[in-house]
């Protein structure tokens, strides 16, 4: 009965995979086990069944195996069947197994012929098996029928390569005998994920229905495409025998009488059949778990340390006790309000290297986001100097203006304070969500109790939104505070005396390309300054060696269109009097990098009063909204830059005092936590609504301590199993120069590309062609075919060891 002394470790492996099934999960093992895998037709279910001795797997045509099905076979003195999904129930009549199967099938996959990766667990007791444990894995196909998906093909491939591609999983390749076993799918499979053939067993079936005078003994005998493990041979009953009810026993000892009688088999009668592959898997399985019982102790043992810290509070767990609900509650307000606290203030421990958090995140609205936001008020620069235009002659009335009237910029002035309420408030929205999120990040650890969680949340935020009122209160207070008082005797305000004190404002500077022709210094970079009198460009930045100074008396802007293989964006200025710009140029044509620079040159030349040719919106404005009087013109231009100024002014106090009033009225206030979260608690409901756990908590825990009890089950099991017994070791590597050779050639003929190879014109029959005098001269050394049998290359041998060694 397989190996002796171990006989135990299938059926120990069979518990932990049912044990592990059982509760839900896996537990990350690859547990060892048999993986039988084929293409369709090819005998895979008869070989089970042969095992077995009862018919009990589905039968028909295409895929008839869709789910993967883990057939264990338990040595037992009475014979019946288990299903994992259907506990208790036993199975004594094996046609119920099979419609059983079917049942669960198209539960899961529905009747449309589709595949599913979730297996079925079958259990079969009887005193005519060994201890064994194999899974049926679909065939493998390469056209879809019926409702299949086009990709059926790649879908079963993905399923075989989860399970084929684990070091513990052996494979067991089953090949039919009259086909080109060069075309095997499943030793193509075992061959791309098992190259050194350490866990491949190679099974023939169907030598009964091979060609007469044709035999696969050179298989059987490893020398054709050798495998480490070998090949076993086994004759499955005819499909003629399976609808006539054939009982298996007559087929195995019709299969034993098959070997015996067969010249080419006899030699080897008994290294084939059903029951030496079953005796063989029971042997080559209990190697393999032996071999992997270090691995697995490892991985089981590690497994038991991680759980053990969450565990160690689940021990003694009393649901119903009121003392540990009290001072659960307690420990968790206690504990959400030093997260809280940590989220907002910083902490040393545990801190978020993937992304910002908490108080970092309104930080950064503070000090980036809210400065942006301020930014982003842009003026329209035509409507704002045509405001002060309307403010300067409004203010004067029916008498012309000899100075500038600060009347018209206290009105620009209040107006443009006015926007930023909006940037403020805007601010305000967005940590008011942060710290939302931050508490709900730190109610996370009470999603064992649902209604805890809910509660606090709910308490906590209503504290926020609170304060949320005050907070815009108090800052629609601070800007009307300064609309109440301009107070133009600030110290950083330019004034009026100063702004007059100045003969020329400097409006802008920055580089710019300067595109003249090459006869005249070619394009060329400079340092430009523009002033309300004048444009001038210097050698670089210093400003100490001016290249020249143009007034800007009569200028005027136009656009230029790109050049073909120019990324520059360009505008151009003229003398409207159709004098010379610059040199003997009529105009000069200004380059930017970018779009957003041209229009800040733009708006800056504006400024300084310069327009652009033929403006549209211009032309359609009323005649006495533009002046070009340069009277009005200069005041407008004064106005401008004392608003500038003090704008300037504002937003630096409105920068400061906003992280200042937020901090005190909302944050630095929320450590109510500390003080009365308990408080409101308990006045919002009954203590013990407030500490029930949800169902998934239970369940989890459930499953925690199942996981955790049946690790340490497998560890004693495990450790029970003597260490002292042998195994036999893997077979050593064949040498694969004959498989090669044999798809090289098997290749070649297939394709026809021996027609390529050809000296001259073929003169020597084969099979499948013609082959040239070299091929059939490689071929005559491989080829032991009885007189007068056909020629087929799916039986050709190779030569004796010694030559091809």
């Amino acid at each position: 009965m397989g190996n002796r002394g171990m006989e135990d470790l299938i059926p120990l492996i069979n518990k932990l995979q049912d044990a592990f099934s059982t509760i839900g999960q896996s537990c990350n093992l690859d547990l060892p086990q048999i993986a039988v895998v084929g293409g369709q037709s090819a005998g895979k279910s008869s070989v089970l069944e042969n095992f077995v001795g009862r018919d009990f797997l589905p039968r028909g045509s295409g895929i008839v195996t869709r789910r993967p099905l883990i057939l264990q076979l338990v040595n037992n003195k009475a014979e019946y069947a288990e299903f994992l999904h259907c506990k208790g129930r036993k199975f004594v009549d094996f046609d119920e197994v099979r419609q059983e199967i079917e049942a669960e099938t198209d539960r899961i996959t529905g009747s449309n012929k589709g595949i599913s990766p979730i297996p079925i667990n079958l259990r079969v007791y009887s005193p005519h098996v060994l201890n064994l444990t194999l899974i049926d894995l679909p065939g493998m196909t390469k056209v879809a029928v019926g409702d299949q998906p086009p990709d059926i093909e790649h879908q079963i491939r993905d399923m075989l390569m989860q399970f084929v591609t684990r070091e513990s999983c052996l494979i067991l390749a089953v090949t039919p005998a009259n086909t080109d076993l060069a075309n095997s799918d499943a030793l193509k499979l075992s061959k791309e994920v098992d190259p050194q053939g350490l866990r491949t067993i190679g099974v023939i079936t169907k030598l009964d229905l091979m060609d007469e005078g044709t035999d696969a003994r050179d298989i059987m005998e490893n020398k054709l495409l050798p495998l480490r493990r070998g090949y076993i041979g086994v004759v499955n009953r005819s499909q003629k025998d399976i609808d006539g009810r054939k009982d298996i026993r007559a087929a195995l000892a019709a299969e034993r009488k098959f070997f015996l009688s067969h010249p080419s088999y006899r030699h080897m009668a008994e290294r084939m059949g059903t029951p030496h592959l079953q005796k063989t898997l029971n042997q080559q399985l209990t190697n393999h778990i032996r071999d992997t019982l270090p691995g697995l102790r490892s991985k089981l043992q590690s497994q038991l340390l991680s759980l053990e810290k969450e565990v160690e509070e689940y021990k003694n767990f009393r649901p119903d006790d009121p003392t540990r609900k009290t001072k659960a509650l307690l420990q968790m307000v206690q504990q959400f309000g030093v997260d809280f606290e940590k989220c907002i203030e910083g902490s040393g421990d545990q801190v978020d290297t993937a992304e910002l958090s908490g108080g970092a995140r309104i930080n950064r609205i503070f000090h980036e986001r809210f400065p942006f936001e301020l930014v982003k008020i842009v003026f329209d620069e035509k409507e704002l100097r045509r405001e002060i235009s309307h403010a300067i002659k409004n203010v004067h009335g029916v008498r012309t203006g000899l100075f500038t009237p600060d009347l018209a910029f206290e009105a620009i002035v209040k107006k443009q304070i006015i926007k930023l309420k909006e940037p403020c408030l805007k601010c305000i929205d967005l940590v008011i969500q942060e710290l939302i999120n931050t508490v709900r990040q730190c109610t996370n650890k009470l999603g064992s109790y649902p209604r805890l969680r809910e509660e606090t949340e709910r308490i906590v935020t209503t504290y926020v939104r609170e304060r949320e009122g005050k907070t815009k209160d108090q800052v629609l207070l601070l800007i009307d505070i300064e609309l109440s008082y301009i107070n133009t005797n600030h110290e950083d305000f330019i004034g009026f005396a100063k702004y007059t004190s100045r003969l020329s404002p400097v409006i802008r500077k920055g580089w710019l390309t300067l595109n003249i022709s090459i006869m005249k210094g070619g394009s060329k970079e400079y340092w430009f300054v523009l002033t309300a009198e004048s444009l001038s460009w210097y050698k670089d930045e210093e400003e100490k060696e001016k290249k020249y100074m143009l007034p800007l008396d009569n200028l005027k802007l136009r656009d230029v269109e790109k050049g073909f293989m120019s990324t520059k964006h360009i505008f151009a200025i003229f003398n409207t009097e159709q004098r010379n710009v610059y040199k003997d140029l009529r105009q000069i044509e200004l380059a930017c990098d970018s779009q957003e620079d041209m229009d800040s040159w733009k708006a800056s030349f504006l400024r300084a009063g310069v327009y652009p040719e033929k403006d549209q919106s211009e032309e359609a404005t009323p005649v006495d909204s533009f002046s070009m009087d340069p009277q009005l013109e200069r005041q407008v231009e004064t106005i401008r830059n004392l608003v500038d100024s003090y704008t300037g002014i504002v937003n630096k106090t409105i920068r400061d005092l906003m992280p200042k009033t937020i901090m005190h009225l909302m944050i630095n206030n929320v450590n109510f936590i500390h003080s009365e979260l308990l408080a409101y608690l308990y006045s919002s409901g009954d203590q013990n609504s407030l500490m029930e756990e949800s169902a998934d908590q239970a369940q989890r825990r459930d499953e925690m301590l199942r996981m955790y009890h049946a690790i340490k089950e497998a560890l004693s099991i495990i450790g029970d199993i003597s260490t002292s017994t042998v195994s036999t070791p893997a077979p050593p590597p064949v040498n694969d120069i004959s498989s090669l050779l044999f798809f090289v050639f098997s290749f070649l003929i297939s394709s026809h590309l021996v027609y390529s190879l050809l000296p001259s014109p073929p003169s020597f029959p084969c099979g499948c062609g013609y082959v040239s005098p070299l091929f059939l001269t490689l071929f005559s050394s491989c080829s032991r075919r009885p007189p007068g049998a056909p020629n087929r290359p799916t039986i050709i041998r190779p030569a004796e060891p010694s030559l091809l060694d």
